[in-house]
Order: structure tokens, then C-alpha cells, then sequence
């Protein structure tokens, strides 16, 4: 693999499904100085494992099934000749048979939400999810391993906290990763994005409704009986995570 150093910022934003990853994507393109591309492994991780998600047929020809391929995408391309590419990367598609040392070549980036509402959304989209869905376990395992490799912790940042405050933690965020702040992040269009994954329709229909960061709703989730086992297991690798959250500077 071609491990290319750069000039460029690559960013990779790593997060389970229902993470507020798309939003974050859209923030993100907003930025004069950026590109962004819609989770590349999602393609090579269906053709390798088998899972049939939605559309699955759709997203295996339209993307790129070889992960060597996909990582030497996301370490050697400068898509639209933008210094920022933002990478929405879900941490359940970085399969263990995948080559991962292209992600010691980038700015890795920890999107971290409660398990209660990110299973509760999966839930109504896709029933009865497993712990391998949500991907927080494999959060944990990619964020100690670049922890170990590099000897820093990467950047964690938790949704709730950016729902608060977008500019504040967007602020923070950016600080956190070298690159300045723009305030164009906070707004974007309603509907589809041409950056949009081929998945986009099944997924993404309520962030098309959006223009912004929601108001945070912090009326508590109902989760069904019997996936309250797979909730107490997700929030031991959450709280391990959030321990390392970024805090809004006080004024």
C-alpha cells in the first residue's frame, strides 16, 4: 500500500450507525476547504461479510469492494484539490481481515452518541440489532489501537454535546484538529446531497429534512425488553469512551 505523506488534512470521522454521522458529513461540507466522501468501506464490507442490508445489490455496484483499493482512496486522494478531505467512516465496515495501517495516516476522529438512542433509531429502521450493528464495541477497538500505535489518545467527541452547542463544539472540534473553524459549517440545504452514498435513500430521509443541527430532545428513549442486555453491554464500551470526550472551553 502506497502510504503517501501529504500536505492535505485527511479526516476520518469514525461513529456507529445513527450517530449523527451524516449531519456531521454535511457540516463538514460546508467548509470552503473541503471535500467529503459517504463511508468508501461500506461496499467492500458487505462484498467480504455477506450481510444483507438494505439495498445491498445497489451498494456493492456502485462502490469499491477491494479495501486496499478504498484505504489507498482515502490516504492519496485530494478530491476537488480541497486541503480538507473529510472522511464519514463507520467503525463496524474496518473489518479485522482489512489492511488498517492507512489509519495511522490520517486525523482520526471519534463521533460517540448514548447507545439507548442510537439503538432505538437503528431499531425503527432495521429491528432487533446486534451489538456488531451499532458498532461502539469496534469504536473502542480502533480507538486503543490507534491509542497504543500512536501513543496520544485521538479526538473524541460526543453528538449530545455538539446538539447543545453546535458552534461551541464545533469550535472545539476544530481547534482539536488543527484546522479553523468556518461558520458556514452550522447550516446546509434541505434534501439530497450529491455527495450522498447510493444507501442515502433508505437512511437519510429525515437529515434531508434538515438545514442545521436539531435542538437536542432529551426526553428519555423507550427500548423493547429484549434489547435491554445489548444496551448495558454497549454503554461499558461508551462510557470508556466518553471519558475522553472534548469539553467546551468555559467562558
Amino acid at each position: 500500500m502506497n502510504m503517501t505523506h501529504n500536505k492535505e488534512k485527511k479526516i476520518a470521522m469514525w461513529s456507529g450507525p445513527r450517530n449523527l454521522s451524516t449531519a456531521m458529513m454535511y457540516c463538514f461540507a460546508q467548509r470552503s476547504d473541503t471535500s467529503v466522501v459517504d463511508e468508501p468501506f461500506y461496499a467492500a464490507y458487505l462484498a467480504t461479510t455477506g450481510i444483507q442490508h438494505a439495498m445491498y445489490q445497489e451498494i456493492i455496484d456502485a462502490g469499491q469492494t477491494n479495501p486496499t483499493t478504498v484505504a489507498n482512496y482515502c490516504v492519496d486522494t485530494n478530491p476537488q484539490q480541497k486541503p480538507v478531505f473529510y472522511q464519514k467512516q463507520m467503525t463496524k465496515h474496518m473489518l479485522p481481515s482489512f489492511n488498517r495501517e492507512w489509519i495511522y495516516q490520517v486525523c482520526n476522529v471519534f463521533l460517540i452518541r448514548d447507545p439507548a438512542r442510537v439503538i432505538a433509531s437503528y431499531h425503527a429502521k432495521q429491528e432487533d440489532p446486534q451489538l456488531a450493528d451499532i458498532g461502539v464495541r469496534e469504536q473502542l477497538e480502533l480507538f486503543e489501537m490507534i491509542s497504543q500505535k500512536t501513543g496520544s489518545a485521538p479526538v473524541v467527541i460526543d453528538s449530545a454535546d455538539i446538539l447543545e452547542n453546535p458552534e461551541l463544539m464545533l469550535t472545539a472540534l476544530c481547534k482539536a484538529i488543527d484546522i479553523e473553524f468556518q461558520p458556514s459549517m452550522l447550516k446546509w440545504t434541505a434534501g439530497p446531497k450529491v455527495y450522498d452514498g447510493v444507501w442515502a435513500p433508505h437512511w437519510y430521509k429525515s437529515v434531508w429534512q434538515s438545514t442545521d443541527f436539531a435542538a437536542p430532545n432529551n426526553k428519555p428513549v423507550e427500548i423493547p425488553q429484549h434489547l435491554l442486555g445489548l444496551l448495558e453491554t454497549a454503554n461499558c464500551y461508551y462510557e470508556r469512551l466518553k471519558g475522553y470526550a472534548i469539553v467546551a472551553p468555559q467562558n
